[in-house]
């Protein structure tokens, strides 16, 4: 039987980073299958990256509001580009506290550490008391999953009773808003569903179910089979619901979101996540689609993919995405997408943070 939400070490308190003298040999070449360089191991962070992580960290720490809260699009995706007007934004709160606990920095604890809190502070003052939505001028199901899981991830370093109280009542109205097939869909309504919120979701429930919180085995069961209806395609790839491919798409970012999925409840070699690899291997997005939002939402997941999958595979991977993000970063610290910079710095700093461990999420 499979082992569903695999229980993730915590560190309740930063540990003292390590400090390495010399700088990583960075792969060269382009990624490709079948790759059959020596692996190499980016971990410590290389002193440039942990730099540049630093300093998007002190960009994005002075971007916050005296509420705790940071301001981005609140919008949809329209072909290629994102749709949008700023405003005070629960789910970007969210991801820039997950950059500052990247960090090994917790509420109140470690030099981004008043930031967390604040953070904090916002993201239970945006869940609704009648059905535990967490949601704040007019975000949807995808900034209530990263503001779940980083309740949970702050419970799991806390145990503070508000927090619980409130990550229950936000695991709650997932469970609820599950729809026939398995998935979920922008509203917290039964009614569709696609797998990239579906992802997102599950990524919620597991974190919750690591710290403790009841999550229905029915409800990951139903998830889990959605999911695998998506990876129905011959090249490996995930699309984006689950029907047939000339109904729906395929990408490089959903592909990554389901195999990060089916990590995330325990399976580690099945046949979707092999082929899913090798389709990811095979289409690593160009660079120079930095400009669009979706290289930094790919990347998420797919940093999470091959960090599970380790070895030469996670080191040629790694080196890459951390050289483009890293040759893409403004001088004073910050990084720019068609979602917004406040956006782009945090998942930035997410990304160039990874090999520290500090987020569950990238922990073995």
């Amino acid at each position: 039987m499979l082992l569903y939400f695999r229980l993730m070490r915590h560190r309740p308190f930063p540990a003292p980073a390590l400090i390495v003298t010399a700088m990583l040999v960075l792969a060269s070449g382009p990624f490709r299958v079948g790759a059959d360089d020596p692996p190499f191991a980016p971990d410590p962070l290389a002193p440039v990256t942990r730099a540049a992580a630093e300093r998007a960290l002190v960009w994005l720490a002075n971007q916050q509001h005296s509420n705790g809260s940071f301001s981005c699009k609140v919008g949809y995706k329209l072909n290629e580009t994102y749709q949008g007007d700023e405003y005070e934004h629960v789910g970007v709160t969210a991801l820039a506290g997950m950059a500052f606990l990247a960090h090994g920095d917790t509420p109140g604890r470690g030099r981004f550490g008043s930031n967390v809190a604040r953070a904090l502070d916002y993201v239970l003052s945006c869940v609704r008391p009648a059905d535990g939505y967490i949601t704040a001028n007019g975000t949807r199901m995808y900034e209530h999953a990263f503001a779940t899981m980083f309740l949970a991830e702050v419970y799991g370093m806390t145990r503070e009773e508000e927090v619980r109280r409130a990550l229950r009542q936000a695991t709650g109205l997932i469970v609820r808003s599950q729809n026939a097939d398995g998935g979920w869909r922008y509203q917290p309504t039964p009614v569709d569903a696609d797998i990239s919120v579906t992802v997102s979701t599950l990524q919620a429930l597991r974190a919750a179910r690591n710290v403790g919180i009841r999550v229905p085995k029915t409800t990951v069961d139903r998830a889990m089979k959605y999911v695998k209806e998506c990876a129905c395609n011959a090249d490996g790839s995930f699309n984006y619901q689950n029907l047939p491919s000339m109904m729906t798409r395929s990408t490089f970012a959903l592909t990554a979101a389901g195999i990060t999925c089916l990590y995330s409840a325990g399976e580690y070699d099945s046949r979707e996540i092999r082929n899913g690899l090798r389709y990811l291997r095979n289409s690593m997005p160009d660079s120079r689609e930095n400009a669009y939002y979706h290289y930094y939402y790919g990347h998420y997941y797919a940093c999470q993919a091959f960090y599970q999958a380790g070895g030469a595979m996670w080191s040629q991977y790694y080196s890459q995405v951390r050289e483009e993000i890293l040759s893409s970063q403004i001088p004073d610290g910050h990084f720019e997408d068609d979602v917004g910079p406040t956006y782009a710095t945090a998942m930035a700093a997410i990304l160039l943070q990874a090999p520290d461990e500090y987020l569950p999420i990238f922990q073995r």
